[in-house]
């Protein structure tokens, strides 16, 4: 069985529906929460795979994993991959549906990386220079972590740009070395 098949055919699927009832936009926030959700909690993947766990109360832990009110397209999703077995493919077609709606919509996912909060200005400027770049739109993550001392690291598609002060130094020690 080819899960990485298997989880895209489910994941188009429910993408083509979703654009076909203008849905689209809130199953992609719901699968990124689910997606996120997997991540958090990793028990919730052993517990969706328990075969004692009856379908409704899978049902039930997908449906508060993937949000508040998911919408009914996906919960009627939730049912039919409940009914088909395929719920331990659920993380797979999630993260495929995610992949397959940024690739859509030109949605492309930029990290920065800063040792200090930034201000919104710069912050803007950068998400122009990456959607210059890609001329694309940019989802922007900002992440603070003081162990980079200073400078930042911008990542964005497969590019990193990486203009920290601990790199830098460690490009300086392994010369010295």
């Amino acid at each position: 069985m080819d899960l990485g098949l298997i989880s895209v055919r489910y994941a188009r699927a429910l993408l083509k529906a979703g654009s076909e009832v203008k849905l689209e936009d809130a199953v992609y926030q719901e699968m990124q929460t689910l997606s996120d959700c997997y991540v958090r909690v990793p028990e919730l993947r052993f517990t969706i795979d328990n075969p004692m766990l009856s379908k409704d109360e899978k049902e039930k832990l997908f449906v508060t994993a993937a949000g508040d009110r998911p919408c009914e397209l996906t919960r009627t999703f939730f049912k039919l991959v409940l009914k088909e077995d395929r719920e331990g493919m659920m993380q797979f077609i999630a993260n495929s549906y995610i992949t397959l709606y940024r690739k859509q919509k030109n949605l492309i996912r930029a990290k920065l990386l800063t040792a200090t909060t930034v201000t919104p200005t710069i912050e803007q400027k950068l998400r122009k220079l990456v959607e210059s770049k890609t001329s694309g739109t940019v989802e922007f993550e900002t992440e603070v972590n003081p162990n980079i001392v200073g400078g930042f690291i911008l990542e964005y598609d497969t590019y990193r740009l990486d203009l920290s002060v601990k790199s830098m130094l460690n490009s300086i020690l392994s010369q010295l070395k």
